[in-house]
């Protein structure tokens, strides 16, 4: 009984966090941006806009399927990659110095399945 209380919880807690940052990533990939910026913690890392893609979109799978437990993969799966191509072609379309790229949704897919499964293993190890 314990464990479905804590999994309740867990839940309420993704429930809450998860429109805030869809939102706040939602914002990040569309606002206007440069290409190929520079920065001095990035020297030497190329790609890291990759890593980012999946970092983000690890943290959003794992958010969505800690506040959705019973929703089936096929669904999650797909509403998690409708939006990725959705930020991916607004990117290209908007026009504000963003660029639709393939490899971001690469990066955003093993991102989706990474965060599930960091959900699943944690759930399945600990409760």
């Amino acid at each position: 009984m314990i464990t479905k209380l804590s999994l309740d919880k867990i839940s309420k807690i993704f429930s809450k966090i998860l429109p805030i940052y869809w939102a706040f990533l939602t914002y990040m990939l569309l606002r206007p941006g440069e290409e190929n910026i520079e920065y001095g913690f990035m020297v030497g890392i190329d790609d890291i806009d990759k890593l980012v893609h999946l970092c983000i979109f690890a943290f959003l799978s794992f958010s969505f399927i800690a506040a959705f437990p019973k929703i089936k993969f096929s669904y999650f799966f797909q509403i998690i990659l409708i939006y990725a191509f959705l930020t991916e072609i607004l990117q290209e379309e908007m026009g504000l110095g963003r660029s639709m790229e393939s490899l971001d949704i690469v990066a955003d897919t093993i991102g989706c399945l990474l965060g599930y499964y960091t959900y699943k293993v944690l759930i399945k190890r600990f409760f």
